[in-house]
């Protein structure tokens, strides 16, 4: 059930992956077999419940690690989507350094938080328990989202607090909470990620960001972000749709 991805994160290495919305074990296994290192899943925008999660995670979830971005900052889906056997957990909206002291304690078993305990598939129902639970808080991945003005200005406590394995900015959540929407590149927003760049790196806390291309997501690789998401498979899918149509409509002379 775990893999090295807490540790490979922790270590400074690079993690290249792309993002799944929709909830479709074949979309996933094609995804999983493209070489990424692992898959962001998205269940906040993404159109899953919790049987199709488990159906994605028991398609792909041994060829490559996917961290499922949950719903809310809510112990409920963190201790439901871990229990499904997510390799970590993606909270969106963490704004303060209290929120994250809530996801930690909610993504790691006492005495380091107070997850709930049961038997699920993370703990081969039952079979693997107590593996499971001897492992579970030194590998599960716990990312808190940066991606309201709140947490930007908060941003130098929440880096504090014990437990947070990175932090993964979200700038068209930022840009709207700032009054612009759909304007990431706007100076105001450059300068709030800016400010979260500088805050995680002082702290040693690694950087994720997100982009709908390559060309989006290459600046942040260049100053040191090493949790990166090119693309989603909508995007994948319409785009080479569209490339297709084109040249059919636009033969080669």
């Amino acid at each position: 059930m775990f893999n090295d991805f807490r540790a490979r994160l922790a270590s400074g290495d690079r993690l290249d992956g792309t993002m799944l919305t929709l909830s479709s074990p074949s979309v996933a296994e094609i995804l999983a077999d493209a070489g990424f290192d692992w898959l962001f899943v998205d269940g906040e925008h993404g159109s899953f419940d919790t049987n199709n999660l488990q159906s994605v995670l028991q398609t792909v979830d041994h060829r490559i690690p996917c961290l499922v971005r949950v719903p809310a900052a809510d112990e409920v889906w963190i201790k439901r989507t871990l229990d499904l056997g997510a390799a970590g957990v993606i909270v969106p909206q963490v704004n303060s350094a209290v929120m994250a002291e809530g996801v930690v304690q909610a993504a790691r078993y006492a005495p380091q938080g107070a997850r709930g305990v049961g038997l699920a598939r993370a703990h081969r129902y039952g079979a693997g328990f107590q593996e499971y639970v001897e492992q579970a808080n030194s590998q599960v991945t716990v990312v808190i989202q940066a991606e309201h003005i709140d947490a930007v200005n908060q941003i130098d406590a929440i880096v504090q607090v014990a437990g947070i394995d990175a932090v993964l900015l979200g700038p068209y959540d930022l840009a709207a909470s700032m009054g612009h929407m759909g304007a990431i590149a706007h100076p105001e927003v450059l300068e709030a990620i800016e400010r979260v760049t500088v805050a995680c790196q002082n702290a040693g806390i690694p950087l994720g960001y997100f982009g709908v291309s390559v060309e989006a997501v290459r600046p942040y690789v260049e100053r040191g972000y090493t949790l990166i998401i090119a693309g989603t498979d909508t995007i994948f899918l319409s785009s080479a749709a569209g490339r297709v149509r084109s040249a059919l409509k636009d033969p080669p002379a």
